[in-house]
C-alpha cells in the first residue's frame, strides 16, 4: 500500500525545575518537537507504531532524510532504519539547539524533506517561524557631524555618520542593527569563553537567525552573516548604539563598500539616506589606487620602481587627508622616499610651513646629511645640541626640522610653538608604549599631515599597533580599552579569525608594507643558519641548578600574585638561565663557582676565524653588552682588529667608518644601540650570539648589512643552546613573527600572548 511520510514541527510545554539556593524553582517551557507518522491514505501510523516497520524500511530516501535529520540535531535519528527500538515511548523527537538551530531546520531542511516526498506540518504555534522569503536588506546612512564632539574617539575630525541596517519586509522596515550588535557583542571573546562567527557558525548549522517581531525570524546563511558582522566590527567601537544605529567617523567609510560586497550574491542591498554620497566619496577616496605622481624636480637620486610606488602612496595620503605608516623592510629606502614626498611638496607650493621630523638621537646627523644630499634644495634646521634654544629662530624658516625624540620630550612647549606642514616620526616604534613622555609629547604637535616610518610597527603585541596608527590617524581603532577588549584580547588570546581579517581590512589603506624579497629581486641572497650548541660538564650543571630553583620560586609567584603581576621576576629568572646559555662568566651568583667553561664562547670563535679565513666581514649582535666585552677580550687575546658600538658609545660615525673603511674586519654591536639606523654593506656575515625575543628586532640587526647597496651574497648565523631556554624562545618567536605577518598582509597567521603552559615549556629541563 502506498504511504505518504509526514513530520509535525510543534511545540510542548514542559515543566523545567531548577534549584535556586536553598529553594526550588519550576518552569514552563516550550520545547521543540518532531512528530513522525505516515498517511495510508485511510489511516494514519505513527512512527512509534511497530507494525508499521516493514513499511517504514521500504522508505525511499530514507537514509537522505536521516542524515538530513542528524544534520541539524534531531535525535535519536536511527527511527528510519529501525522504529521501534528507537522512537521514545511518547513518539515524539525532541530537536536539541537554540532559535537559531530551529530556524534553520524550517529554512534549510524542511525544504529538502518536501522534495523527497515527505509531508510536513507546521503548528501554529510553533515559535520559531521564519520569513518564508528573502526580504530586501537596507542600508540607512546618516549625516552625524553634529554629534562628533560627544565621541570620544573622534578627536579634532568632524566628518562622522550613523548606520542603521535591517530589511523591508513587504513595506514594514525592520531594524536588524540592535540584534546583529548584540551577536557581535557574543564574539569578542576573551581566549576562555568567548566565540567567534566561525564558532557560532559551526554551531548553528548553517544560519544565524534574527528576530523580526510577530514571532517570526530571519534566517541568514552564516556566510553573510559572518561578512556583515566582519564590517560592523569594523565601524562599532563598542558603546550603546543610538536611536539603534552605529555611529562611525569618515576614516572608517571603506567598510561600507565591504558591506556592499557581501550583497552581491542572492540578495540587494539598497543604500540610502542623506549622508549616503557623503559616505561613500570618503569610502572611494580612502581606497582607490594612487596616482601617478611624477618625481621632484632637482631629486639627486634615482628611485627604484617600488620607490616611486612609495612617493605616490605617500602624496595620495596627504591629497586625502589622512595619516599613514610606511611600513618597508629595513633596508628599502624609507628615507629617501620620505624626503622625496617633502620636496615634492615643496616644488608644488604646499610646504607653506615646515616638516619636523622626529628620529633617535643617532639617527639625527643622518636625516640632516640625507637630505642636503637628495635633496639640496631644501632648507634643513638641526634642532639638537645643548646649544640649539640659541638657534630656534632659524626653525620657521626652514623647510625641514629634524630634532630627536629626548629633544621631543624636554622641549615639547617650545617645539609647540610652531605649527607643521607635516610631522614625520621614523623609527615609530618608539613612542609604541601609548603612556610613555614620547607618545604624549608626538600626539601633542600640530601638524596638517602625520607620516609613520617604522619596520616593525608591531614588535610584541597589538597594542603597539594601536599607539602608531592612533597617532597618524586618531580615533580610526576607537579608544585603547575598546580596542584592546574587540581585537587585541581576541586576536592574541582567542585567536579570533575573523577580528583579525577585520582589523586588517581596516588599517590597510594607511598601512604601505613592501618586503626585499618583493621588490629588491637584484639584492643577492641571504642564507640563515640555525647552529644550535650542546652545554656540556659544568656549564649544563649551572644551567639545571638554576632552572630548577627559578622554575619553583616562579610557580610560587604565580600561585600567590597571579601571572601578570609576576612579569618582572619571570624574566629575571629567564635571563639569568639565557646567561648561563651565553657564557657563565655573565652571572652574578655565589652558585657559579669555579664554572668557566663556555660552549657558545667557544663555537662563536671557531665560526669567526672560518669566517675570516675566508675573507668576510662581520657584525655581531648580542643583546648583553657584558657578552661584548667578554667577546672583545677575547679578539684582542686574538689580535683581530675589531669595533664597538654600543649604548656608551659616544662618536658612532668613528665606529662606523672604522668598520667600512676596512680598519676593522669584527664590528660589535648591541642589539639596542645597533639594531637600527646603520648601514653596513661592507658586512656580509652576521652572527646574533644569542636570541631575542622579538624576530623582527634580530631581522633589522641583520638587514643592517642586507639592504640596497649590498653586493655580496649574505649569511646570517643563529647561535642558541640546543634544548634550552634559547631554542624554546626561538619558538615562541614564530607566534609573534604571525601577528605581525597577518596585520601587513598574510591573514593565515594569528598570535598569541604568553601562558602559563608556555613559561612550562620555556623552564623545561634541557632536552638530551
Amino acid at each position: 500500500m502506498r504511504f505518504v511520510p509526514c513530520i509535525r514541527i510543534f511545540a510542548d510545554d514542559v515543566v523545567m525545575h531548577r534549584v535556586e539556593g536553598l529553594g526550588s524553582v519550576f518552569q514552563t517551557e516550550k520545547v521543540p518537537l518532531l512528530e513522525l507518522f505516515f498517511d495510508y491514505g485511510d489511516r494514519v501510523v505513527l512512527a512509534s507504531d511497530s507494525e508499521s516497520n516493514d513499511g517504514v524500511r521500504q522508505l525511499t530516501g530514507e537514509a537522505n532524510a536521516r542524515r538530513l535529520l542528524e544534520s541539524f540535531g534531531a535525535a535519536p535519528l536511527d527511527c528510519l532504519e529501525n522504529w521501534a527500538s528507537s522512537v521514545p515511548a511518547d513518539y515524539a523527537i525532541r530537536v536539541e539547539g537554540g532559535a537559531d538551530d530551529f530556524c534553520a531546520f524550517s529554512a534549510y531542511v524542511v525544504p529538502q524533506l518536501r522534495a523527497l516526498g515527505w509531508r510536513v506540518e507546521i503548528d501554529r504555534n510553533y515559535p520559531f517561524r521564519i520569513v518564508p522569503w528573502e526580504p530586501r536588506w537596507y542600508a540607512n546612512i546618516e549625516a552625524n557631524a553634529d554629534n562628533a564632539s560627544s565621541n570620544p574617539s573622534c578627536g579634532d575630525r568632524p566628518d562622522w555618520f550613523g548606520l542603521e541596517l535591517g530589511v523591508d519586509l513587504e513595506g514594514r522596515r525592520v531594524n536588524l542593527l540592535p540584534a546583529l550588535l548584540e551577536l557581535l557583542d557574543r564574539t569578542s571573546g576573551n581566549g576562555k569563553s568567548g566565540k567567534s562567527l566561525s564558532d557560532l557558525a559551526e554551531g548553528t548549522k548553517k544560519c544565524l537567525a534574527l528576530p523580526v517581531g510577530d514571532g517570526l525570524y530571519l534566517p541568514i546563511a552564516a556566510d553573510r552573516a559572518r561578512a556583515i558582522l566582519r564590517v560592523l566590527a569594523e565601524l562599532w567601537e563598542g558603546h550603546a548604539a543610538p536611536k539603534g544605529r552605529i555611529e562611525f567617523p569618515a576614516l572608517r567609510a571603506p567598510a561600507l563598500l565591504t558591506l556592499k560586497k557581501a550583497f552581491s550574491e542572492g540578495a540587494e542591498l539598497d543604500v540610502q539616506g542623506d549622508g549616503r554620497q557623503r559616505a561613500l566619496a570618503w569610502a572611494d577616496r580612502l581606497t582607490r589606487p594612487a596616482p601617478p605622481v611624477a618625481v621632484p624636480e632637482g631629486l639627486v637620486a634615482e628611485l627604484r620602481p617600488y620607490q616611486v610606488e612609495g612617493l605616490c602612496w605617500l602624496q595620495n595620503l596627504r591629497e586625502r587627508g589622512v595619516g599613514g605608516i610606511l611600513a618597508d623592510d629595513m633596508g628599502l629606502g624609507k628615507t629617501l622616499q620620505t624626503i622625496s614626498h617633502i620636496l615634492k611638496e615643496k616644488q608644488e607650493g604646499r610646504l607653506t610651513r615646515p616638516a619636523l621630523i622626529v628620529a633617535p638621537t643617532s639617527l639625527v646627523p643622518n636625516w640632516d646629511h640625507e637630505i642636503k644630499k637628495f635633496a639640496p634644495q631644501l632648507s634643513v634646521y638641526c634642532f639638537h645640541g645643548a646649544d640649539r634654544h640659541a638657534s630656534w629662530g632659524h626653525a620657521p624658516n626652514s623647510d625641514v626640522i629634524v630634532t630627536s625624540y629626548p629633544i621631543l620630550c624636554r622641549d615639547e612647549e617650545l617645539l609647540a610653538t610652531n605649527s607643521y606642514s607635516m610631522v614625520v616620526l621614523d623609527e615609530a616604534q618608539t613612542i609604541k608604549n601609548l603612556r610613555s613622555r614620547a607618545h604624549a609629547a608626538a600626539r601633542a604637535i600640530d601638524a596638517e599631515h602625520r607620516l609613520c616610518l617604522s619596520g616593525t610597527p608591531i614588535e610584541n603585541h597589538l597594542g603597539e599597533l594601536w599607539a602608531l596608527v592612533d597617532f597618524a590617524n586618531p580615533g580610526l581603532l576607537g579608544d585603547e580599552m575598546h580596542f584592546g577588549r574587540f581585537y587585541r584580547v581576541p586576536i592574541e588570546k582567542g585567536k579570533n579569525e575573523e577580528r583579525l581579517l577585520a582589523l586588517r581590512d581596516m588599517v590597510a589603506p594607511y598601512i604601505l608594507r613592501r618586503v626585499k624579497k618583493e621588490v629588491a629581486k637584484e639584492l643577492p641572497p641571504k642564507t640563515e643558519v640555525m647552529r644550535p650548541i650542546d652545554l656540556r660538564g659544568g656549564q649544563r650543571e649551572l644551567y639545571e641548578s638554576i632552572r630548577v630553583a627559578a622554575h619553583a620560586e616562579v610557580r610560587r609567584l604565580i600561585k600567590k600574585k597571579g601571572l601578570a603581576a609576576s612579569t618582572v621576576p619571570i624574566l629575571g629568572a629567564l635571563t639569568k638561565l639565557r646567561q648561563v646559555c651565553c657564557d657563565p662568566r655573565l652571572v652574578r651568583m655565589n652558585a657559579v663557582g669555579a664554572v668557566r667553561e663556555s660552549a657558545k664562547y667557544n663555537m662563536f670563535f671557531e665560526l669567526l676565524e672560518t669566517e675570516l679565513e675566508g675573507g668576510h666581514r662581520v657584525l655581531v649582535f648580542s643583546q648583553f653588552t657584558s657578552m661584548l666585552a667578554l667577546l672583545a677580550s677575547g679578539l684582542r687575546e686574538r689580535k683581530i682588529a675589531f669595533a664597538e658600538l654600543t649604548g656608551k658609545t659616544i662618536d658612532r660615525a668613528s665606529a662606523v667608518s672604522a668598520f667600512e673603511s676596512g680598519q676593522a674586519c669584527v664590528f660589535l654591536i648591541s642589539l639596542r644601540a645597533g639594531g637600527t639606523g646603520l648601514t653596513l654593506t661592507s658586512a656580509d656575515v652576521v652572527i646574533h650570539y644569542d636570541p631575542w625575543w622579538n624576530p623582527a628586532v634580530q631581522a633589522q640587526a641583520t638587514d643592517r648589512a642586507y639592504r640596497i647597496g649590498q653586493h655580496k651574497p649574505v649569511i646570517s648565523y643563529q647561535l642558541f643552546a640546543a634544548g634550552s631556554v634559547e631554542e624554546r624562545i626561538i619558538g615562541l618567536q614564530r607566534s609573534k613573527k604571525h601577528v605581525a605577518d597577518a596585520i601587513l598582509g598574510n591573514p593565515a597567521a594569528v598570535g598569541s600572548a604568553m601562558t602559563e603552559d608556555e613559561l612550562d615549556v620555556l623552564f623545561a629541563p634541557l632536552s638530551a
